[in-house]
């Protein structure tokens, strides 16, 4: 191998070593999750420091579009449904965008959740709720960019914006009351067609009270106005297994004419093999 081969080689083997060494962000990533009442919150965002610079009017500039962190978008995801000034933002993911101001901020929830810097083109259309916030001051500068969410209460919170010497609250509601109060009505309203069809087919696979899985079924089909073939296909097997032949045939004849309806193929020889293995005519 000749000189000039073998100092490339060693070029390229000097590059791949730097490749291999770790060093420490400049604006190390960051994930905060809390929960809301019954609302899961999620937040995603990068964390520059000041290193001796102003902040707000100089190195994020007022009245302009700003990430709001560093590297990435800055994302937050609710896992339910939540209200931003007066908007009802279905469960998902958004960015989070705004435009400091000396006194005020105006804050944005963006559908774009993928990219770095701010969008290349804005468009209204993915702003799913918009609000101003005011500003505070604090009296201790606070080196790190810091998201928090702030006064918890079931209902609501707020996420909190901390850098340099001031603070934003961006409030946000949660459905917490709304569904506790349709737990507390289904609870009492005791179990639905769903609850005791499951139960049903549970006992029966599992080879427990048959007897029990079959009055189960009953009940689910009695407050099922019109049974899927899926579903009468379970209440034949269950008859079948109870001894009622002549209750399983009659189901089974139901399942296998809506699944010819629908056209699903393995339903229809399901029912059809259990036809002739109960006798039916």
């Amino acid at each position: 191998m000749n000189k000039v081969v073998l100092f490339l080689l060693a070029i390229v083997a000097s590059f791949t070593v730097e490749a291999q060494i770790n060093t420490p962000a400049p604006s190390p990533s960051s994930k905060l999750i809390q929960t809301v009442g019954l609302t899961e919150v999620t937040i995603d965002y990068s964390r520059p420091s000041m290193r001796g610079r102003k902040v707000y009017g100089n190195l994020v500039p007022f009245d302009k579009l700003w990430r709001t962190g560093a590297n990435a978008y800055t994302k937050v995801t609710f896992d339910t449904k939540v209200t931003i000034a007066d908007s009802a933002v279905e469960a998902g993911t958004y960015s989070i965008f705004t435009k400091p101001g000396a006194s005020s901020w105006e804050v944005f929830f963006y559908t774009d959740i993928d990219g770095g810097g701010t969008p290349k083109v804005w468009e209204e259309e993915k702003v799913v709720a918009q609000l101003n916030v005011p500003v505070y001051k604090m009296d201790m500068p606070v080196e790190t960019f810091t998201i928090t969410i702030d006064d918890v209460t079931s209902n609501g919170a707020n996420i909190g914006i901390i850098w340099e010497n001031t603070y934003v609250a961006v409030p946000f509601s949660v459905p917490t009351d709304a569904t506790v109060m349709q737990n507390i009505d289904k609870a009492l309203n005791g179990p639905t067609a769903g609850d005791y069809y499951a139960a049903a087919v549970y006992y029966s696979s599992e080879g427990k009270d048959i007897q029990k899985a079959k009055q189960w079924m009953d009940k689910a089909m009695s407050m099922t106005e019109k049974p899927a073939f899926w579903q009468l296909r379970q209440q034949s097997l269950i008859l079948a297994k109870a001894g009622d032949k002549k209750g399983a045939i009659e189901a089974a004849k139901k399942s296998l004419a809506g699944a010819k309806e629908a056209g699903n193929d393995d339903y229809v020889k399901m029912n059809t093999d259990s036809l002739k293995e109960w006798g039916a005519k």
